[in-house]
């Protein structure tokens, strides 16, 4: 019986393979040969073959086959050396865009090289490498580390400071204080610890987005007393922030992510400055007191600035919730969803045990500083590197390969052009410059608290590192205000408090930290950063010359 014969096996397209694969069994045992054989003969008749030349190129038993696809040397140095994909048309625009605006600022740069101004030369040649590192930040044509680097390049090649001096900021604590952050940051988020601390939270606080977002500003600011540094704080609300976003059930490019992070971190910076504990307001009291020789309370400075707090704290807060609409008003499942996941989660596991003993280490570390005198910043990093050795933290190698380190860059290019343009006495000439503007608005009105609260927002824009701007602007200020008779307190705190106003995220480390985690952008820095500026000013001058007389400041 011939396998064609039976018609019956065609009446449906899907029973062709069983039949035809029956009939060759059937075939096979009545003619003796293998199934195989016969397989291969009918599917010759029903696909003839196609020529000679196109079986060789295409048989795997072909010898031509093997050798059309065999690796030759000088197929190998053509790949290497082809032209690379053309870039799609937006992108390429982007790019020529970026291109053109690098050009432009390097131009400025070298413009401002070229001017003949009666300074010295080294100071001339620091202060045009530093406009073009700032305003390569301020408008981000390369990424922020990246800009940093050829900045501290520029510095050497130019012969504007020897090596160990363009590129000091990479032997500082700041850059390092970072890369313990980060450390903290995988930790707490691969280890689960985020997630069951965000729970936690929410359950004590409230499932609404309102109240979390206000529960976060409030421990951001009681933390400043416990916690002086403004890096570590941003990590440890990072954590249970990270877990809230998560909880929400939304990425990092969400509205309630960017109100969270973004708040919590532009907080940060500020209440460094209400209460004399982080490095910011440790510096401008000692220069105070030297160069003002007056007395400087920790309880003065901090019922000074307590009106400001809680009124920046809810304005943020409403700012925030108007800028960034949440997409969940409450957690989806509120309750019981908290109940439910926390009993999902189980017992604390020994990697969330281990992460949870790391960071109470820390805190705890960071909470007694006046005794052991350990910097915060190797505390940060000791801890960040203890997360990575074996069976003591909860991260491997690959983990820190995974670390972007352009933010770490960006910080120690940031302390180098402080060093540079102090160690070259640019920053001299930058201080004698605003002094001479200055020095016609100073008193204790309202417009000079305008005056000098804008001042110090301008010049930590060009100074760029904290520190380095209060160290070197506040004696020449004191000194101004102790000829003229005006109260050297007054006046220092304005200008502290005016250095804590930002919008660029150059201007601080603690900025730098919270955006690293890469829930906000420099757009949002921008926003808020200038929104919550004006709002600082405006309550200052109501404080200044109608509170602080009050309580023995300006008398």
């Amino acid at each position: 019986m011939s396998w064609a014969g039976s018609g019956s096996c065609f009446s449906d397209i899907q029973d062709f393979s069983s039949c035809h694969r029956s009939s060759i069994r059937v075939r096979a045992r009545r003619s003796g040969e293998t199934s195989m054989k016969l397989e291969e003969r009918s599917r010759a008749r029903r696909w003839p073959r196609p020529p000679r030349w196109s079986w060789r190129l295409t048989h795997p038993d072909s010898r031509a086959y093997h050798r059309d696809r065999m690796v030759r040397p000088l197929q190998a140095v053509a790949a290497v050396s082809a032209e690379p994909p053309p870039l799609p048309a937006p992108a390429a625009a982007a790019d020529a865009r970026r291109a053109g605006l690098l050009v432009v600022i390097a131009a400025a740069g070298t413009g401002f090289w070229l001017l003949p101004l009666p300074i010295e030369p080294l100071a001339h040649k620091a202060l045009a490498v530093g406009a073009f590192m700032i305003l390569a930040w301020m408008t981000q044509v390369l990424d922020h580390g990246i800009a940093g680097i050829i900045g501290c390049f520029l510095f050497w090649m130019l012969g504007v400071a020897r090596f160990e001096t363009a590129f000091s900021g990479f032997a500082d604590t700041s850059a390092w204080f970072l890369f313990g952050a980060l450390c903290f940051g995988m930790m707490a988020g691969q280890s689960g610890l985020a997630r069951r601390l965000a729970y936690l939270v929410m359950r004590g606080v409230g499932h609404s987005y309102a109240r979390l977002l206000l529960g976060l500003i409030l421990s951001d600011f009681l933390l400043t007393a416990i916690v002086p540094s403004g890096i570590a704080r941003v990590v440890i609300m990072a954590a249970v922030a990270m877990g809230l976003v998560d909880a929400f059930g939304v990425g990092p490019g969400s509205n309630i992510a960017r109100g969270m992070f973004i708040i919590l971190t532009y907080t940060a910076t500020i209440f460094d400055k209400m209460l004399i504990a982080g490095a910011s307001s440790i510096t401008a009291r000692g220069a105070i007191e030297r160069f003002g020789q007056v007395n400087v309370f920790w309880s003065q400075w901090g019922l000074a600035y307590l009106p400001c707090d809680i009124l920046v704290m809810l304005v943020g807060w409403r700012l925030t919730l108007w800028m960034y609409p949440p997409e969940a008003a409450t957690l989806p499942g509120g309750a019981d969803y908290l109940r439910r996941e926390l009993r999902n989660m189980g017992p604390w596991s020994a990697r969330e045990m281990r992460a949870a003993t790391l960071m109470g280490l820390a805190i705890g570390l960071w909470m007694t500083d006046f005794v052991h005198h350990i910097p915060a910043p190797m505390i940060g990093l000791g801890i960040g590197l203890l997360a990575i050795m074996p069976r003591i933290g909860v991260l491997d190698t690959d983990d820190v390969r995974r670390i972007n380190y352009l933010p770490i860059f960006f910080v120690a290019a940031a302390v180098s052009l402080s060093n540079v343009l102090a160690q070259t006495r640019a920053l001299d000439v930058l201080t004698t410059t605003l002094f001479e503007w200055l020095q016609p608005h100073i008193s204790t009105s309202w417009g000079s608290t305008f005056v000098l609260y804008w001042a110090a927002f301008a010049y930590h824009i060009v100074i760029g590192n904290e520190i380095a701007m209060l160290s070197t602007s506040l004696p020449p200020l004191m000194n101004f205000a102790r000829q003229h008779g005006v109260d050297p307190l007054t006046l220092g705190m304005i200008w502290t408090f005016g250095a804590g106003a930002k919008i660029f995220m150059y201007e601080s480390a603690v900025l730098v930290v919270g955006y690293s985690y890469g829930y906000f952008d420099t757009k949002d820095m921008l926003r808020v950063g200038a929104s919550l500026s004006l709002v600082a000013c405006l309550i200052l001058m109501f404080l200044v010359p109608i509170y602080w007389p009050l309580i023995g400041i300006g008398r």
